[in-house]
């Protein structure tokens, strides 16, 4: 049976809106291990001493290479290129023709004519799909997560973020850290095998990157951990690494912005499998109020001017005067534990609210008001462990972006859509604070000066 498109799919449905909506698809998930101890323990390493996140299972993977590989990424992103060296990486940003947020992904710069994107489907999706269609000599490999392929992966990935994390790679290595700048790539030989690593921070910690060939997954992990045994080391499962974004301020998973004429036949090339999910208290039957700009979400800083890419124009003039930015809001503890309370009484309780991550929708959409008025909309929730504290990041207008300004956030859907993960249920408000994003102090100060 031919796989059905995500264009057909929404004619038969009627709407995009409709289709995201009632959508089966769950947040995402992290193949592997959801525990190894527990998820507080093995957050509070990252803070304390050193977790080991395994990235190997959950991202895509789409290689380019040949002499048009950095052009048909430069073609359709909004960053910079120049003095973008061999063994670089950068967050990636990728925007339609009106500028708004297709998706972001990690590129990464491993030979002459060669790269690597990393992270979510959506951007490597939109870049795979014109280097197919367009006039480029480019070839093109794909390594779907590990929900999707079939057998291992090309590539192990492990991420060491802590304070200690240093003192784990001069231990394996038996030389000091490399002394690496943010987003540069280095060698280390670890158990006999050339292994790249990364200077990195998914948590908003120091930490280190580490890949190389999967057949040399074993002996690299056993090494790790031999390691780390003296310094703390805490392998960290699928839940705890699911909330490492709250701590660095990273917005998983906008609502791509593909839905519009102009990417009919976009659509009729992308399978109805990527259409992802649609959740949250803001509802609107116009599939493009759920679109967001790079601005948004924080990325201004990785837009920049100095080449021709789709979206230009459209982003030049948005950045004169960004109407909306990103914040943190810390939910009031009384309203959750409330909220949370619901279960335990009479009648229909209010939408559970799971930790440490509440969303559950890929594509979650919560309405933020002042006096009755939307003045925003949260996108990801959940508790960080080490401030004690359940937050969501959400994008606000720059009157009300203020921290201590005071909102309320409507949690719950009106009407309930059919999503399986969503049961019968009422909305509530939850009153919360304005505060900076990221919210952790060394992540905002030092991580994102970076």
């Amino acid at each position: 049976m031919p796989v059905e498109s995500l264009e057909d799919r929404i004619q038969r449905i009627g709407s995009a809106v409709e289709l995201l909506r009632n959508s089966p698809v769950r947040p995402h998930t992290f193949p592997g291990a959801p525990e190894y101890t527990n998820w507080r323990s093995e957050e509070q390493a990252w803070r304390d001493t050193c977790a080991l996140l395994d990235q190997s299972h959950h991202m895509t993977d789409l290689y380019l290479s040949g002499p048009d590989a950095l052009k048909v990424i430069s073609d359709f992103s909004a960053n910079t290129f120049n003095n973008f060296a061999v063994d670089k990486a950068k967050q990636l940003v990728v925007v339609n023709k009106d500028g708004y947020l297709i998706g972001d992904c990690i590129l990464f710069h491993l030979a002459e004519d060669s790269f690597d994107l990393v992270g979510l489907p959506m951007a490597m999706d939109w870049i795979q799909y014109n280097a197919e269609t367009g006039d480029y000599d480019v070839h093109i490999e794909r390594d779907d997560n590990s929900l999707v392929r079939k057998g291992a992966p090309k590539v192990y990935r492990y991420e060491l973020q802590g304070p200690t994390s240093a003192s784990i790679v001069e231990k394996l290595t038996g030389a000091p850290a490399p002394d690496l700048k943010f987003f540069t790539m280095g060698y280390l030989t670890i158990a006999g095998h050339q292994v790249r690593t990364l200077r990195h921070g998914i948590a908003g910690q120091p930490g280190f990157e580490l890949f190389g060939p999967w057949e040399d997954q074993e002996e690299v992990l056993a090494a790790i951990l031999e390691a780390g045994k003296d310094f703390g080391l805490k392998q960290a499962g699928g839940i705890a690494y699911s909330s490492t974004n709250l701590e660095s301020g990273w917005i998983p998973a906008p609502l791509p912005a593909i839905f519009g004429d102009e990417m009919v036949d976009y659509r009729k090339w992308l399978s109805s499998a990527g259409a992802g999910s649609l959740g949250g208290s803001y509802l609107s039957d116009n599939i493009e109020d759920y679109y967001v700009t790079p601005y948004d979400f924080g990325y201004g800083r990785s837009v920049k001017f100095d080449h021709e890419f789709l979206g230009r124009a459209a982003l030049e003039k948005l950045a004169e005067n960004p109407p909306k930015t990103k914040v943190t809001l810390v939910w009031n503890q009384e309203d959750v534990a409330k909220a949370m309370g619901t279960l335990f009484e009479p009648g229909l309780p209010a939408k559970y609210i799971a930790m440490p991550k509440a969303r559950y929708a890929l594509y979650q959409a919560d309405q933020v008001l002042v006096d009755g008025k939307r003045v925003g909309v949260s996108y990801d929730c959940g508790y960080i462990v080490n401030e004690q504290v359940f937050v969501s990041l959400s994008v606000m207008d720059i009157d009300f972006s203020t921290p201590g300004t005071e909102v309320v956030l409507i949690w719950g859907e009106e009407p309930n859509t059919s999503k399986p993960q969503v049961e019968p249920h009422r909305q509530v408000e939850i009153r919360a604070t304005v505060a900076p994003a990221p919210y952790e102090s060394f992540a905002r100060e030092k991580y994102r000066s970076a």
